[in-house]
């Protein structure tokens, strides 16, 4: 029994809201008797892997049962007929970098400075002024520990973790938690959300490194993973914890580096004080989320000269100090400076980590940003330019504290020549303010990830570049990110704190990203054992080291940002929960297909001329939502289709691999069902106009290959008579995709024990099957026929019939499985983005019905 509420729309364009007060009325659907045994596991639908594999096409049914001996089985490439989206974007899905000018690959190249390491390129602004803060310089060989330290931070996370090994764990040019974790997704099936087909892992996406027969260990990770649902949550709780630190991180990210580049005035003029940088910090702020709308490639050229300015500022300044000050501070390369520095120090140098861990802010990003460049111009940016500029920015400040202890307060701004010290501060707040951008960016990638993979409510996303589909803007997302931002500035009101803040968000993130990665040496790379155990324990234990520094001083203010990112994980831990349960009610409650037969080819109503459109979540069976629309509406459509919107754990899916479109019941029902696949990066943006045509014209290419492959299947019958153990295509047959298959060429080459076993059984099959059609003639007269009534119903017009799901926790359900569902999920589906509104349906072309299903 359904809590069933309905949705309609009027003519004249109003919607009754769908939340309708008061409306917790009970209906029957009387008409339909669900049988307790349907399961998901049920072959009520036939296997969407057959089709996709063999190019099925004399099938009428859903019913695997009905087709076992009937499907004409073919080796040719996979071939969906119906090609629809993306559109507007032709042949953007590859990243052509690699493929470009010399003019283009230097522009790029300035781009990639603007981008990914604006952020790692501003932390010689604070990252000594936090060490010191935390560690005070009692001599000279203090200062040397702490560059040491520093230097080896650097060396150790940004340059070997990153570069080396976490920058190749990309997911076909994808980086973030999120793509490590869609990778590991593809290799194991370890989604919660069980929408998974078989034909998915036909999508050429998939043709990555996959765990090899030949390595048993490899096997075995993968088996357990997917035997072990706890595994699988505590998977996901990582990934949705690593995803809550980058937001979290987006928030002090733009608070730490504008300013500690506004607070350079309380060196330039010493009647600033600190309440008067947080006014102008937080103006700086506004500006800065405001402009965010404008993209990455249209401010990218601007960006990266500037970025390119401040590393050689940072070098420039370096190699001033070194000269005039103290060059003696190289020895800082000797790693026995770390040993004196705890040594000396001892517990004051443990807090000292957690300033120092600041040096390599800004690693994720260089992976997180990954999408818009390539690896090897990342890496080469890195070891080229990036690294040698900062390690002369840090020992040139080294060098000038050597010589004066007491400006270690602002240890970078101090250091700077007194003739230069206007421009640098000019060219120190657009870095800031380029830096706040690069972990903005990195959000909204990891962000629009989440969304395509179940585990973010869905937002309005804006693609701000028509040349790189990665390039994107989510405004409410960036209206948050500014308030949080705000508050964090004006609570804590000092670098000391929110560096801490910040150090907590990176190394979250970072400890994710290694455990990811070592999942992915072990179950992907098939990495030696012992390179993935020195990888996991070396990097594990240091920045646990780190952690634990940062979390002995959550109690100045720091605690802010790890409630915000609690908040953050609650949110998406409830959306896939939510959607999780609703997923799986769906797929208990879906129709049987014998219901359907036995109403007969009208379905027990009346048809009306037209063509419905109606989306759903299920990959597989017929939605109950659809024994609703027919209990409750006098007529429904001629020609049914059911549409599931489904995201596969690629990047992106080529066009030609996008859709599944095939025949549900037999042909006088006139019900079809389209699986459209997207990839996490694939952008959904068509007009319903153009929708609907390349719909019916996909749906035309559909029926005529099936019927092709009929009158094939019927020859290959009539060919049996003479011959079993031979069967050949008797002419040329052209696929939707173009593809010609040639004479003489084995149709069953393959399959011939298929062929010479049962070959009695499968002409039976060929004329029981749905009474259809036995010469070529028969099946020309069936396909004109067919192709008149689609586009009579196109005449009639196309309607889009949405189903709304929703969930209720029954009365004895727990407490807090109530409050979830009832009010916290329930609060989240309601504000969040319909998935209708990426196509521009008028009201009077829409009609929506509800059902909520009591859990």
């Amino acid at each position: 029994m359904f809590h069933v509420e309905e949705e309609s729309s009027g003519g004249d364009g109003s919607e009754i809201d769908e939340e309708m007060a008061g409306d917790d009325s009970t209906t029957s659907l009387s008409r339909w008797v669900f049988d307790e045994k349907d399961d998901y596991e049920v072959n009520e639908d036939y296997d969407d892997d057959g089709y996709d594999e063999y190019n099925h096409a004399d099938l009428d049914s859903d019913d695997e049962d009905d087709n076992v001996e009937q499907r004409l089985i073919r080796t040719s490439p996979a071939v969906d007929s119906f090609d629809v989206d993306a559109l507007e974007i032709p042949g953007t899905q590859k990243n052509d970098i690699e493929e470009s000018g010399i003019g283009k690959k230097l522009i790029l190249a300035l781009q990639t400075l603007g981008v990914v390491f604006g952020d790692i390129g501003t932390s010689p602004l604070y990252t000594f002024s936090v060490m010191f803060r935390r560690s005070p310089i009692n001599d000279k060989e203090d200062v040397i520990g702490a560059l040491s330290l520093v230097i080896y931070t650097l060396i150790l996370i940004p340059l070997v973790k990153y570069v080396y090994f976490v920058l190749w764990a990309n997911d076909d040019g994808e980086g973030g938690t999120f793509a490590l974790y869609s990778l590991i997704c593809r290799n194991a099936n370890v989604s919660l959300i069980p929408n998974q087909l078989p034909s998915d892992a036909r999508i050429s996406g998939f043709g990555l490194k996959v765990p090899s027969s030949e390595l048993e260990r490899s096997l075995i990770i993968k088996e357990r993973l997917e035997a072990s649902m706890a595994l699988k949550k505590l998977l996901l709780i990582l990934v949705l914890a690593g995803t809550a630190m980058v937001i979290a991180d987006a928030v002090v990210t733009p608070a730490m580096s504008v300013m500690s580049a506004i607070g350079g005035l309380k060196v330039g003029v010493g009647v600033i004080e600190q309440d008067q940088v947080v006014v102008i910090s937080v103006s700086f702020l506004v500006i800065l989320f405001s402009v965010q709308k404008y993209g990455t490639s249209k401010l990218g050229l601007f960006l990266g000269p500037a970025i390119l300015l401040w590393f050689f500022c940072l070098a420039g300044i370096g190699i001033y100090n070194l000269i005039k000050y103290d060059s003696s501070v190289f020895k800082a390369f000797n790693p026995a400076y770390i040993y004196f520095f705890f040594k000396r120090n001892s517990i004051n140098a443990w807090y000292a980590l957690g300033g120092c861990v600041l040096c390599a802010t800004g690693s994720e990003a260089m992976f997180a940003d990954l999408s818009y460049f390539s690896v090897h111009s990342i890496q080469l940016t890195f070891i080229l330019l990036v690294l040698p500029c900062l390690l002369l920015g840090y020992l040139g400040q080294a060098a000038y504290l050597s010589e004066n202890f007491s400006d270690a307060g602002d240890a970078f701004f101090s250091s700077v020549p007194s003739s230069l010290f206007w421009p640098v501060f000019v060219i120190s707040n657009i870095a800031a303010l380029i830096a706040s951008r690069a972990m903005t960016t990195a959000t909204f990638t990891c962000i629009k990830q989440s969304i395509a993979l179940g585990c973010f409510p869905r937002l309005k996303i804006i693609h701000t570049s028509k040349k790189f589909i990665g390039q994107i803007y989510i405004p409410v997302l960036n209206w948050s990110l500014l308030v949080v931002c705000l508050i964090v500035v004006c609570s804590t009101s000092n670098i000391f704190a929110i560096g801490n803040a910040y150090g907590i968000a990176e190394l979250g993130i970072m400890m994710t990203t290694t455990i990811l990665v070592t999942l992915i040496m072990l179950l992907i790379w098939q990495t030696n054992i012992i390179v993935v155990s020195l990888f996991a324990f070396v990097f594990l234990a240091v920045e646990l080291i780190f952690f634990s520094s940062v979390c002995s001083s959550v109690g100045d203010g720091s605690w802010i940002i790890l409630v915000f990112a609690t908040i953050m994980f609650l949110i998406m831990f409830v959306w896939n929960y939510g959607s999780k349960l609703k997923y799986e009610t769906e797929v208990q409650k879906k129709l049987p297909m014998d219901l359907l037969r036995e109403l007969g080819s009208n379905l027990g109503t009346i048809r009306a001329p037209g063509i419905g459109l109606l989306y759903n979540e299920l990959a597989k069976g017929v939605p109950a939502i659809f024994g609703h629309f027919l209990t409750t509406l006098p007529a429904i459509h001629s020609m049914v289709i059911f549409v599931c919107i489904k995201y596969v754990p690629v990047p992106s899916v080529p066009q030609s691999e996008r859709f599944l479109f095939r025949r549900v019941c037999p042909r006088s029902y006139h019900l079809f069902r389209c699986v459209a696949r997207y990839g996490y990066k694939d952008v959904r943006k068509e007009n319903h106009q153009a929708f609907e045509q390349i719909l019916i014209e996909s749906l035309e290419k559909f029926i005529r290959k099936e019927a092709q492959e009929r009158a094939l299947e019927s020859d290959g019958d009539h060919n049996d008579t003479d011959s079993e153990d031979d069967v050949t295509l008797s002419r040329v047959l052209i696929a939707p995709n173009g593809s010609v298959y040639s004479l003489g060429v084995p149709l069953l080459a393959e399959h011939t024990d298929f062929s010479n076993k049962k070959p009695v059984e499968r002409r039976k099959a060929s004329i029981d099957f749905g009474a259809g059609p036995s010469t070529a003639l028969d099946v020309e007269q069936s396909l004109e026929k067919e192709l008149s009534f689609i586009h009579k119903a196109k005449e009639s017009g196309v309607v889009y019939l949405l189903g709304h799901g929703d969930i209720r926790a029954t009365k004895d359900s727990w407490f807090l499985k109530k409050l979830v569902i009832n009010y916290m999920y329930a609060f989240l589906r309601k504000n969040c983005r319909r998935g209708i509104t990426n196509l521009s349906v008028p009201h009077s072309h829409l009609m929506q019905v509800g059902m909520t299903y009591m859990v």
